[in-house]
Formats: C-alpha cells, sequence, structure tokens
C-alpha cells in the first residue's frame, strides 16, 4: 500500500536550504525535485546585500523560528541550483 507521495522526491515535505548558483538562498518546504526543476513551498529567499543579516545568520534565525513565506511556490530551474540540504542538517 502505497501513498500519494509516492512519486515525489525522498525530501518532499521537509524544510529544505536551497543554494542559488547567484549567491541566493531559497528556504522552503520541499514539494519535488528532478532532473529539471526544483519546487519550494511556503518560501522565502534570502540575498547577500546591505541590510540583510548574513546568510549564517538568516539561515540560523530559519532554523529556530522558521521563516515569512513571501513565496506560496516557486519553481527553480536545475542549472540555478548549486545545493539542496535540509534545513535540519545545517543547524545541527
Amino acid at each position: 500500500m502505497g501513498t500519494f507521495h509516492q512519486h515525489k522526491h525522498a525530501l518532499h515535505g521537509i524544510t529544505v536550504v536551497v543554494e542559488l548558483a547567484d549567491g541566493g538562498t531559497v528556504v522552503g518546504r520541499c514539494d519535488d525535485i528532478d532532473d529539471h526543476q526544483v519546487i519550494v513551498l511556503d518560501a522565502d529567499i534570502h540575498r547577500p546585500g546591505a541590510g540583510e543579516p548574513d546568510k549564517d545568520a538568516y539561515l540560523a534565525r530559519a532554523a529556530r523560528f522558521g521563516v515569512w513565506p513571501r513565496h506560496g511556490r516557486l519553481v527553480i530551474a536545475r542549472a540555478d541550483v548549486r545545493a539542496v540540504e535540509r534545513l535540519g542538517d545545517l543547524a545541527s
């Protein structure tokens, strides 16, 4: 007996950190990952710059309190993704 998630990536439903090739960082709930795209739900994007906390501080806060979802659904091309990791693995 399977679930309706049987065709989703192993990270489906897990809060992930998506490192972008342009230096940005996405935090949100993984919906699916395939050869062409990464789909993240209830996500926020951190971009380094003036007035923003550094990436480590941003991820520490996200691990402790979660993120304010500014994007209900983000579809990111795999070519724009450097890495995808569980937020919990980075916070350990």
